[in-house]
């Protein structure tokens, strides 16, 4: 398995793949793979990496966020998708940490999401509760930084996956 960047011809791949790890996903409303499609068309999909073993086995997607109080170039994780076949080996994981390694890279302050805590402090991730997003409770919001300050405030991810949550 190899984890590189999409091309153009693997678009359909993503969006299958997206669909059907996310179908089965009480908390999914299968909008997954239309959003990687819109933060395409956006131009808001900064990062996008596929696990490719012959076939997409895998994808992660990164985009722009914004953090009221914070300074520096943050960015969004998700959607994250792993073939069901190949789930619970670590691709998911490959797959952040080869994406997060790259932003660090490029000089981000870091990077936020919204997710399961269980999946995601392992990765290095935190959810000290400094963060805010459209009323989702606090423990769901999960952050990286890199060199600098605990970020606080409301997260505005890139058009696409914004939600309004109860």
């Amino acid at each position: 398995m190899i984890i590189r960047p999409e091309t153009t011809a693997d678009h359909q791949a993503i969006y299958d793949l997206t669909r059907d790890a996310f179908a089965p996903m009480s908390f999914s409303d299968g909008s997954e793979p239309g959003i990687i499609n819109q933060m395409r068309a956006d131009g808001d999909l900064t990062l996008s990496l596929v696990a490719d073993a012959g076939d997409i086995i895998g994808h992660v997607a990164f985009s722009p966020a914004s953090i009221a109080m914070a300074k520096g170039d943050w960015y969004g994780l998700g959607p994250i998708a792993v073939r069901a076949d190949y789930q619970r080996q670590g691709i998911g994981t490959k797959l952040a940490h080869a994406g997060l390694d790259h932003l660090r890279k490029l000089g981000a302050a870091g990077c936020v999401l919204t997710g399961n805590p269980a999946v995601y402090t392992p990765m290095g991730f935190s959810n000290d509760h400094a963060l805010t997003y459209s009323g989702l409770n606090p423990k769901y919001i999960l952050y990286r930084a890199w060199g600098g300050a605990v970020p606080e405030g409301e997260i505005a991810f890139a058009d696409a996956l914004q939600e309004d949550h109860p």
